[in-house]
């Protein structure tokens, strides 16, 4: 038995709803009509997809694995009616974007800036996430037609390689180390002092735990934060040194950062759950001419430096943001 978009959408409204009364209550059907329906799907998919009888409603392994295709479907359904109606009505074109914050503070802007002057008529929605996995998460629930971030993983969609982004330290303004000559900094040097640290939910948490033991140590830490820019303004007020990615440090900043020594590199992306029409292939052509992934203002890795760290990739829910 084929499964149909109102037992997704049945599924869906359980799971949001937290109850069958008060999803049936939304879809305006009797709870027996709607648990008829949930059944239905549940013979097709091979197994039942909520445990009967939680409060709230608790999904099974079956129903984690089958919801993020029922919530991109309704989606892909939702954005090809918004096409049609587009059309019909002379509506202008809409590309929905999600990123990570670090990267739409750094590397969109430029391109973004490119793609307005090239689309004045396109509307463009721009969403945020603190870490890759929810990044993949939430274009695997059908919220946006492209993302923007590090190479998803077990990725079934097409995949547009967009480079490599620099990470730099930031000191204090009176930071002996900013007095010494040159733009490079072992990382080893660094090993006593107090970090600029990252909260877990922002995946620069796992980066720059991930570079330090690259050289050797585990960062001490003198203040945590979730959000990227504060990181920067605690650095530069001299709480402590900090990784960062170098197209989110300003004109101003230049004389107090410092390329790590060996280099800390991350792979960004763009990605789309099929092949990507005519609009968002122009929106990633834009991206891959005009993305700002190493600012021309601040010092860059050369070949004198030790091999490149690469940040790795990790699973879903784990990946660094």
């Amino acid at each position: 038995m084929a499964m149909t978009l109102r037992q997704l959408q049945y599924l869906v409204t359980i799971v949001d709803s937290g109850s069958f009364t008060r999803a049936a209550e939304r879809l305006h059907v009797s709870q027996p009509a709607l648990s008829r329906q949930l059944q239905s799907l549940e013979r097709s998919c091979g197994g039942p997809l909520v445990e009967r009888g939680a409060r709230p409603v608790v999904l099974t392994p079956l129903g984690r694995a089958v919801l993020p295709h029922a919530r991109a479907t309704l989606a892909e359904v939702d954005r090809a009616g918004s096409a049609a109606r587009r059309v019909a009505g002379n509506r202008r074109p809409e590309l929905r974007v999600a990123t990570l914050y670090s990267v739409s503070f750094g590397v969109l802007p430029p391109a973004l800036a490119v793609w307005r002057r090239e689309r004045p008529e396109a509307l463009l929605s721009l969403t945020e996430q603190l870490h890759a996995g929810d990044l993949q998460e939430a274009m695997t629930a059908g919220e946006a037609d492209v993302a923007v971030g590090p190479p998803p993983v077990d990725w079934p969609g097409p995949v547009f390689p967009l480079g490599s982004e620099e990470f730099v330290v930031v000191l204090a303004a009176d930071d002996p180390l900013t007095r010494r000559t040159g733009t490079h900094i072992r990382l080893t040097e660094l090993s006593g002092r107090e970090w600029i640290h990252y909260t877990a939910p922002n995946g620069l948490a796992r980066i720059l735990d991930y570079a330090c033991a690259n050289a050797g140590f585990e960062p001490r830490v003198a203040v945590r934060t979730q959000q990227t820019a504060t990181a920067l303004q605690l650095a530069a007020a001299g709480l402590g040194p900090t990784l960062f990615p170098a197209n989110i440090v300003p004109v101003a900043l230049a004389p107090r950062v410092r390329v790590p020594d060996p280099p800390v590199h991350r792979m960004l992306t763009a990605y789309t759950r099929g092949h990507p029409d005519a609009l968002t292939a122009a929106f990633i052509d834009t991206l891959a001419r005009h993305a700002c992934l190493v600012p021309p203002h601040l010092p860059s890795a050369s070949g004198q430096l030790g091999k490149v760290v690469e940040i790795p990739l990790q699973r879903r829910g784990n990946a660094g943001g």
